[in-house]
């Protein structure tokens, strides 16, 4: 029986910054562009949140 390529588990993607990019397929760069770019906004909304919160607290002790 021959085991087939879509039933090994895929590896998970991951990116190191500065890493060299000239062994990847243009599919695997895709994919990392599209998991930094996932990355991104959760770090902008993280950072969104955390001036809202910051925002709040001054706007209440500066009353």
């Amino acid at each position: 029986m021959a085991i087939e390529d879509d039933d090994k588990p895929r590896k998970k993607i991951t990116h190191e910054i500065g890493q060299d990019l000239s062994l990847l397929s243009v599919e695997e760069l895709t994919e990392r562009i599209a998991l930094m770019t996932s990355e991104i906004e959760r770090l902008q909304a993280a950072m969104a949140k955390k001036r809202a919160s910051k925002d709040a607290a001054n706007s209440f002790f500066k009353s």
